[in-house]
């Protein structure tokens, strides 16, 4: 289950509908009920935390999201998006990541999933990590 206190409007998650999951952007948050507005393709909704699903970090997503690929000579795969750079030890070894834009360098950050790794984008760069 995804912590109401990791959660910001932009993140995408997998939001469930009547046993129906659905990938979606946080549009608005309750922080007096914990309640999080999710917009997918079809609707917004409000969800309670157990109806909504992280999305784990893969190269399929960093590629989704414009990234750029750099697989180096020690089998480590660097990530680029403009001067923001991620480094996995291999393809979808996300277990360690390190990530830096400009002076701004993170070792080990907890990034697994999607939601955190826009988190740690949008307080590095001040711009939202979005597909486009």
């Amino acid at each position: 289950m995804i912590k109401f206190s990791e959660l910001n409007i932009g993140n995408i998650v997998v939001a469930e509908f009547e046993g129906i999951k659905m990938e979606g952007e946080i549009t608005d948050l309750n922080h007096d009920e914990k309640q999080v507005e999710v917009t997918t393709k079809i609707q917004a909704l409000w969800y309670e935390l157990e109806h909504l699903y992280p999305i784990p970090l893969s190269d399929e997503i960093l590629l989704q999201f414009n990234f750029t690929k750099h697989e180096n000579e020690d089998g480590s795969i660097k990530y680029m998006k403009d001067a923001f750079r991620l480094v996995t030890p291999s393809k979808n070894n996300f277990s360690e990541i390190e990530m830096w834009y400009r002076e701004d360098r993170r070792h080990h950050p907890d990034v697994h999933y999607l939601h955190q790794l826009q988190n740690h984008f949008v307080s590095m760069t001040k711009v939202h990590l979005t597909t486009e």
